[in-house]
């Protein structure tokens, strides 16, 4: 999720964002906030080390601990986000409990804004930050892509899946919109921080005087859902992933509609501090070894994302 420094920039390749390549299974519940407390144990239980294919790559004091602390923003569905009974689910809390087996520990998951969650890896709140993040040089770089000042170490990037950015309007009202020139003069509502907010900035600078993008930036995307359902703006966007999750869900299909085609196809990645390239490179190892078993299929398959899927883990592939 896809904030600047941390996605959640003008479109590069697109595809089509049809919501039948996502294919969600409409019994999937809707996202539920967290507060910015909560801490949910992924599912993957209390392993042993000594079991583990890949626990001797992971740091010591991570082993000892027998926990890898995960910061991520929770309502991000169907990445990340509360299931029914209030507990984290979704295709990253999926993937940390079949890369837990291979590494002997826990992946237990804190809720957070998302665009503060790169500044709780730098504090060590965190171990790492798995939230849907689109891995980009600036991110690798600790650059603010709004001014091009680097405002920080910057972090590495496990790469594990690919998605892009998405439109999404109230269902049988488009308001004209069909790609993202079409957004000029239209009021957009957005997930702060994200490369939705990245891509409406760039636009917004191509478009004529009195035609501007009139933009709302939320916390998170739930928030941005709620004011479009709502009558209070003409369009958002968010990951395809993601949009094509509320199309499915919300309101039973009948509140939203994809528009257009998704752009600006990425990696997600797993952000780790530069310092911890041991932690970094046993993620890989896990990564790799359950895309080698097929659990990572059928966690693709499971959330309809197999249109995403990686054939490897890359460390640092965005551009």
């Amino acid at each position: 999720m896809t904030a600047s420094s941390t996605r959640r920039t003008t479109a590069a390749q697109s595809r089509p964002a049809a919501v039948g390549a996502i294919a969600v299974a409409g019994a999937l519940l809707l996202a539920g906030c967290g507060d910015q407390t909560d801490k949910s144990d992924s599912g993957s239980g209390n392993r042993s080390a000594v079991s583990a294919p890949l626990a001797d790559r992971l740091p010591q004091s991570v082993r000892d601990k027998g926990v890898i602390k995960v910061g991520s923003d929770i309502a991000y569905a169907p990445v990340e986000f509360k299931d029914d009974s209030g507990r984290t689910a979704g295709i990253d809390p999926d993937l940390a409990a079949a890369m837990g087996k291979q590494l002997g520990v826990t992946f237990e998951f804190e809720n957070g804004t998302f665009d503060t969650l790169i500044t709780g890896l730098r504090s060590k709140r965190y171990d790492i930050a798995m939230s849907a993040m689109t891995d980009t040089k600036d991110r690798q770089e600790g650059i603010d892509p709004d001014t091009g000042k680097k405002v920080g170490q910057g972090v590495d990037f496990v790469d594990y899946f690919t998605a892009g950015v998405s439109i999404y309007t109230k269902k049988g009202d488009d308001r004209g919109v069909k790609t993202w020139t079409d957004l000029c003069g239209k009021k957009l509502v957005v997930q702060r921080g994200t490369v939705s907010e990245d891509l409406a900035k760039s636009e917004n600078a191509k478009c004529p005087a009195g035609k501007k993008i009139s933009m709302e930036a939320f916390d998170n995307d739930q928030q941005a859902q709620t004011r479009l359902r709502a009558g209070g703006a003409d369009a958002g966007s968010s990951d395809f992933p993601v949009a094509a999750y509320a199309v499915k869900t919300s309101g039973g299909g009948n509140d939203f509609q994809l528009v257009g085609e998704q752009v600006e196809a990425a990696p997600y990645g797993i952000a780790v501090a530069k310092d911890n390239t041991q932690l970094r490179d046993a993620l890989k190892a896990a990564l790799d070894a359950v895309i080698a078993n097929g659990e990572y299929k059928k966690i693709m398959d499971k959330w309809g994302v197999a249109e995403g899927a990686v054939a490897q883990a890359t460390i640092n592939g965005g551009k």
